[in-house]
């Protein structure tokens, strides 16, 4: 089960995941942009809100009652926001909360309800790097990513407590990747931070996604040295904060760079 699979990020996992064998429920908001994208990969879509954690049941029940039981929970769906704290609204702060955090605590819990009368499954949740680290100009994303992280592994240790051993949730945490949300990201400087490092394609991900289905772990980043880079960063705050204008000056070349690829006939951005 695969949630915000309608396109982009989700759409891949939810196509590598039928390739390896999975049968695959593909579930977004866009009930008709779901069917869509479940066409050539059995068929099998739902509308879902991940806001709504009785939604969120009914579907993990359905995957349940399906041969071989509910194995894997997905959870994908997320929006991006950029731009200092005090730059958005309640409602927008509130959004990204809803669907970012509590949409995956939501998914989480249902799969995990079913997982444990199961006495197996698997809870993968897309977190990103921004979970590792409070990545400037996208402040709001990044606390919604690491309460996601915090539940996720709190979760799992909470599962063991309870001595489930069969039931397992990982985080895969990401760098920036190439889909619609980052495409209209390329002249936003709130969005440094997402163009760093060298963006990722959502099949590589997917790909990551397939092994990590395959053998859980509790934290995984992609890739793996930007991951060990962000964590240091979180550890020593005062050196994070001193390497501000580094961190500007990788996001505007990666921008740029980024740019030039997708606007080839284009002037370098304004940023």
């Amino acid at each position: 089960m695969v949630t915000g699979a309608a396109g982009g990020l989700g759409r891949a996992l939810a196509a590598a995941l039928h390739a390896d064998g999975w049968r695959v429920l593909l579930t977004d908001v866009d009930a008709a942009a779901a069917a869509d994208a479940a066409g050539p990969l059995g068929g099998w879509s739902r509308p879902l809100d991940v806001r709504d954690d009785a939604a969120c049941a009914a579907v993990a029940a359905e995957a349940a009652g399906a041969p071989g039981g509910l194995g894997l929970w997905v959870n994908n769906a997320g929006i991006l926001v950029t731009g200092p704290s005090w730059g958005h609204d309640a409602p927008t702060r509130r959004r990204v909360v809803e669907v970012n955090a509590l949409g995956a605590m939501n998914g989480t819990l249902a799969a995990v309800a079913v997982m444990r009368e199961q006495g197996r499954g698997h809870v993968l949740n897309v977190v990103s790097l921004a979970g590792l680290i409070a990545a400037p100009g996208e402040t709001v994303y990044a606390a919604s990513k690491h309460a996601l992280l915090a539940f996720s592994l709190g979760t799992l240790t909470d599962l063991r407590m309870a001595g489930v051993r069969g039931v397992h949730v990982s985080c895969l945490c990401p760098d920036g990747i190439w889909t619609p949300m980052l495409h209209d990201k390329l002249d936003d400087p709130g969005a440094l931070a997402s163009f760093t490092g060298s963006l990722l394609t959502p099949e590589r991900v997917a790909a990551r996604a397939v092994r990590l289905a395959r053998r859980p772990r509790p934290v995984v980043s992609l890739p793996r040295w930007r991951g060990a880079q962000v964590r240091l960063l979180d550890a020593y705050p005062r050196l994070a904060l001193a390497l501000t204008p580094v961190v500007r000056a990788a996001g505007r070349a990666g921008q740029r760079r980024q740019a030039r690829r997708v606007r080839p006939d284009a002037s370098p951005p304004r940023l």
